[in-house]
């Protein structure tokens, strides 16, 4: 338990290294997983929602698809590491280039993610919805969207433990708190007790994350059963 308390320093903002303090809280603790959880959740939003209105709204209307297709393919291999710099240059040090960095790493799988799941939809959905005398629009909104949005969500579930390996880079770079900046100090420190400490928090609030994406789907996609079936 001692040990523990030890670690909570680390969490302490207003603790300087080499300085003499001992200030040591589990709010300090909370405040860092509280500021990491923020940044990882605002690019995932970000990123899911722009990331289906690019899908949908290519297919939608052709000529959009055609001049923003060619440039998401292009940029959607390039690691979302590589945009750290890009991040800092253009937001500065704050929160800001950590929650770009996530947005990056999830809007362009999303995009393809949604060209692919909309090209799968039953052409039979589609043939009923128009003999009901559907719009395009309502085929879109009532047909197609409820179609795919299952296979969304569970794409972001998959990369939401990408977000966190991300988010983590850009703390320790470019972001003046969080996990990781916690876990860079403590390689630079050569402190094992606070990696593993670092790492269980990273791993329990991995897992609280992909709950709570869990019930958000099962909230919001109302017409699947419990087992994700239609």
């Amino acid at each position: 338990m001692s040990d523990l308390s030890e670690q909570f320093k680390f969490f302490d903002r207003s603790n300087i290294i080499g300085s003499d303090q001992t200030g040591a809280s589990v709010l300090g603790v909370l405040s860092v997983l509280l500021w990491t959880t923020m940044r990882v959740v605002a690019g995932l939003g970000i990123g899911f929602l722009l990331g289906v209105a690019t899908g949908l709204f290519s297919r939608y209307n052709r000529i959009f698809g055609n001049l923003s297709l060619p440039l998401v393919t292009l940029l959607a291999p390039i690691s979302p590491v590589a945009w750290l710099p890009v991040a800092i240059f253009l937001f500065g040090i704050g929160n800001m280039p950590a929650i770009f960095m996530v947005f990056v790493a999830v809007y362009f799988i999303i995009t393809l993610a949604t060209l692919d799941q909309i090209d799968n939809v039953p052409i039979s959905y589609i043939h009923v919805a128009r003999i009901m005398g559907a719009t395009r629009r309502q085929i879109y909104t009532r047909v197609i969207l409820p179609s795919i949005l299952p296979g969304l969500f569970m794409t972001l579930r998959l990369n939401l433990f990408a977000a966190w390996m991300v988010v983590l880079i850009a703390e320790a770079v470019g972001v003046g708190s969080g996990l990781g900046q916690i876990v860079m100090l403590a390689r630079n420190t050569f402190n094992s007790s606070l990696v593993f400490f670092s790492m269980t928090l990273i791993g329990l609030l991995g897992f609280m994350l992909d709950q709570l994406l869990r019930i958000v789907q099962r909230r919001l996609l109302w017409w699947l059963d419990q087992e994700g079936r239609k």
